[in-house]
């Protein structure tokens, strides 16, 4: 679950940033989730390989259908289970149907055996739905490697892409970021930067609504002549682009605001998130241990609950669950294994606003304007 330890992230603050000439315009805030409008998509959901079970999807998806009218969830996994925990829970839903699947791929599965011994998986079959055309999107809370190479498997890439690439929404000064590639690819040449800049422009544009989205590479310097061979040719390949490129990043500024799209290789770029992720827990630690080290520290931490409800409202990590694997031909979601039905409702969320706005279409035909 590595690859996703970004959903876990609480580092959150409501400040205003200063604009400036590359400066991002954002059209639209969406804090209850997307609502499809005029149009009708169904979602394939892998219910059996999460690590809470198959009811945390079936409330999830009850929830999701009281909002968007017009969609239809596919639940796949033994049918038996899921139509006890559906007519428990929902009742009647024409728009909740079970996909029978015999088998579930487990945390510890190595993907190559995911995807030769196990065909008849949830996963594999909630993929099948999205490759035959009968669903236009998958969400999984299943094993990240098997899930990846199932996709890759199955619905192949796109064409101008090497390599898929995985990219997740994470809080920042002002809002939120982007940024790919979180685990998909240890390595990443000039090129495949800049593939992975086109596809996280495409889905901060969409699933945020900014009009140009501002990009940059994870570097050890801001300034031109820092940073290997691949991130500088990276920069000028970005720099040639009709792209919103701004520059190097370094670690430190990752959630300043300044950036909405962040650019690296997987191998940095799980590790930097996975260094944040400990430096939160640690911060935690400190805050628990403060409030409560004698009775007047606990006094003041009850006089500070309010302030301190509102900051874990505004990091609550449930609110970043999803993380698209981009690249594909088609669209497929990655929950965290860990999430609850809340969480894994806003990774539903996010299938839905790539089904509206066609993804994978946007990234294909964002390439083919770039190449000529």
């Amino acid at each position: 679950m590595g690859f996703i330890a970004a959903n876990r992230l609480s580092l959150s603050l409501n400040t205003t940033t200063k604009k400036n000439k590359s400066t991002s315009r954002v059209a639209r805030t969406e804090s209850s989730g997307p609502t499809i409008v005029g149009i009708t998509a169904t979602i394939s959901l892998d219910a059996m390989s999460g690590d809470l079970g198959a009811e945390v999807v079936v409330r999830a998806a009850a929830s999701t259908l009281q909002k968007h009218t017009r969609l239809e969830l596919l639940l796949v996994g033994d049918r038996f289970e899921l139509d006890g925990l559906i007519k428990r829970i929902v009742g009647d839903e024409a728009r909740m149907r079970v996909v029978q699947a015999t088998e579930i791929v487990a945390m510890s599965d190595a993907p190559v055996d995911a995807v030769r011994r196990k065909k008849d998986s949830s996963m594999r079959v909630a993929i099948n739905l999205v490759k035959s055309g009968e669903a236009q999107a998958c969400v999984s809370a299943g094993n990240t490697g098997a899930l990846m190479a199932t996709a890759k498997f199955v619905l192949k890439m796109l064409p101008g892409i090497d390599r898929p690439a995985i990219i997740a929404e994470l809080p920042s000064i002002g809002g939120s970021l982007h940024m790919l590639d979180l685990g998909a690819n240890t390595l990443g040449t000039a090129e495949q930067l800049f593939q992975f800049a086109v596809m996280g422009s495409i889905v901060a544009a969409n699933v945020k609504g900014i009009e140009h989205p501002r990009i940059a590479i994870l570097n050890i310097g801001a300034e031109d002549t820092k940073g290997h061979d691949a991130v500088k040719d990276a920069a000028l390949l970005l720099h040639a682009s009709t792209l919103n490129y701004i520059g190097f990043i370094e670690g430190n500024e990752l959630f300043s605001g300044k950036a909405d799209v962040v650019v690296t290789d997987g191998f940095t770029g799980n590790i930097a998130l996975k260094t944040v992720e400990g430096t939160v827990g640690l911060m935690r630690q400190h805050l628990l241990r403060a409030f409560t080290r004698h009775w007047f520290a606990k006094l003041q931490g009850l006089l500070a609950r309010p302030v301190l409800s509102r900051l874990a409202l505004d990091t609550d990590s449930r609110n970043y669950n999803g993380a698209t694997l981009v690249g594909l031909n088609g669209i497929v979601i990655k929950s965290h294994g860990s999430a609850d039905s809340y969480a894994f409702q806003h990774a539903i969320d996010t299938a839905v606003v790539e089904v509206q706005n066609q993804v994978p279409q946007q990234i294909g035909s964002l390439l083919r304007r770039e190449a000529a």
